[in-house]
């Protein structure tokens, strides 16, 4: 039987459905009841609501040690897809505790059980710092701690440290580090996070751009490959998941496009990013508010990384989807 972490998000929740698709028995561990209903609305927005009641539902936490003894029963791989997503620098704490201290509990327990093999979905957050003669980030380039990570990029980068403790200790182990990682484009809002908050924010009428760059992937993307690097002689590498590197703004006009709405029309340069953030920090220190916009956000919507995908492409010969493609399709209106 196969265990799935962070079932009831984006990728858990496509990746429950591609696994039972291809015959795989899930089990899949959940926090809040209501939080299944997140998965069950990806299975029905495909059309296989019945697919769903193959789900071995069990309520626990990375972080409850008790009761993951129960949640090994039986496993040989393992899917850790788990994780906090936070840019606040208020939820450093949290982000510390959830993504590296569940992540080891997580493969802990993998080597007491003796799992066959465990993947982890990391991010590009926590991928290298480019020297100043490099032009693309790989998987080999080198992590700098001298330069500034958000709390985010830190906790993915500790939690693969996990993992490759784990590694060194005899865990046969997979690690993939997606780009932004692109969801059905749904009316239905199935999810209110990633990609789900790019689309909310268009259709609300978002009126700036940045000319800043990343890598993009759709979520069906992420979780094939991710089911095929598990069933191959693959072992103990990482692989970037970018389909291709692409400005901010080609994908608020491809979003906007797609629902029939005004593009964003104003450059947000980066000394109004930085205005930005510094106002936002403000009204939330004197208002006890979230940040909506940080320092590390901010620098991101116009910093133009390049990430390469040739080592996942060489290992798998993969053939990613068009993302601009994916966005026109996957919309319900």
């Amino acid at each position: 039987m196969v265990l799935v972490t962070g079932g009831t998000g984006l990728v858990g929740a496509h990746l429950l459905l591609h696994l039972i698709e291809n015959g795989e028995n899930v089990r899949a561990i959940y926090r809040s009841e209501n939080n299944i209903q997140k998965t069950k609305a990806v299975f029905d927005f495909y059309k296989k609501t019945a697919l769903f009641e193959k789900i071995n539902w069990l309520e626990t936490d990375i972080l409850d040690i008790p009761s993951l003894e129960t949640a090994f029963a039986g496993i040989t791989h393992v899917y850790h897809c788990a994780a906090l997503i936070s840019f606040d620098p208020k939820d450093e704490e949290k982000l510390r505790k959830t993504n590296i201290e569940g992540t080891a509990n997580m493969v802990n327990f993998s080597l007491a059980y003796k799992i066959q093999k465990f993947c982890f979905v990391s991010s590009i957050a926590a991928l290298g710092d480019l020297a100043p003669h490099e032009k693309e980030i790989t998987e080999e380039t080198d992590w700098n701690p001298e330069k500034h990570h958000s709390d985010y990029a830190i906790s993915k980068y500790g939690a693969e440290m996990e993992v490759w403790r784990a590694q060194q200790e005899g865990l046969d182990v997979i690690i993939v580090n997606p780009g932004v990682i692109l969801g059905p484009l749904s009316k239905n809002k199935i999810f209110d996070q990633g990609s789900a908050e790019i689309y909310k924010k268009v259709a609300d009428g978002l009126r700036f751009y940045t000319l800043g760059s990343t890598g993009f992937i759709t979520v069906t993307d992420v979780v094939k490959i991710t089911f095929q690097l598990m069933k191959s002689d693959i072992k103990n590498e990482r692989f970037t998941l970018i389909a291709a590197n692409i400005v901010f703004k080609e994908i608020l006009n491809t979003v906007a496009d797609t629902l029939k709405v005004k593009r964003p029309s104003i450059h947000a340069k980066p000394f109004f990013m930085h205005f930005l953030w510094m106002a936002d920090w403000l009204f939330s220190t004197l208002f006890f508010r979230r940040r909506s916009i940080t320092k590390a956000t901010a620098k991101a919507s116009y910093s133009k990384n390049l990430y390469s995908n040739e080592k996942i492409k060489t290992a798998l010969g993969t053939v990613f989807s068009d993302v601009y493609l994916y966005i026109k399709s996957t919309a319900d209106n």
